[in-house]
């Protein structure tokens, strides 16, 4: 897959990644919510389990001005005709867009492959996940595990 956003692209990932996406997910401000800070290895495991796999569940998300992946966009199927939608971002690019921005052009992707919705899940204390959904059309749907689930009917 290869998506283009204003600013971003959006492609399957490739091993050599690693060192980029290790600065991402080794920031254990970005990765709070999420799960432990990773080591490099654990993030070459990641690249391989999540982003070489078939279908892939996780692509990276590269800054267009410099070629750099400053993260990774979560895209696969949840459940039967849905899609789970989220990112994971270095934290130099918070607060500046680029999550909408993803958050659009996969909602657009998952359109296009004739999904029924789009969903994001995220934990209950990641304010700004939840206000890109709302943002976005999502509507609260439940809680399960301290997780928050918000869905888009498309």
């Amino acid at each position: 897959m290869e998506l283009t956003t204003e600013r971003c692209l959006i492609r399957d990932m490739r091993m050599e990644d690693a060192d980029d996406l290790y600065q991402v997910l080794s920031d254990k401000r970005v990765m709070m919510y999420i799960e432990q800070a990773f080591d490099m290895e654990r993030t070459r495991r990641f690249i391989q389990s999540a982003g070489l796999c078939e279908p892939p569940l996780v692509y990276a998300i590269v800054w267009k001005m410099t070629g750099k992946v400053i993260g990774h966009a979560i895209f696969h199927l949840y459940g039967k005709n849905d899609y789970e939608i989220g990112w994971v971002l270095k934290k130099a690019f918070w607060g500046i867009g680029i999550a909408d921005e993803v958050t659009k052009e996969l909602v657009k992707r998952a359109r296009h492959l004739g999904a029924v919705s789009c969903v994001i899940e995220c934990d209950e204390r990641q304010i700004t996940s939840k206000r890109i959904a709302i943002k976005n059309g999502f509507a609260y749907e439940d809680t399960s595990d301290s997780l928050e689930r918000y869905r888009l009917v498309l």
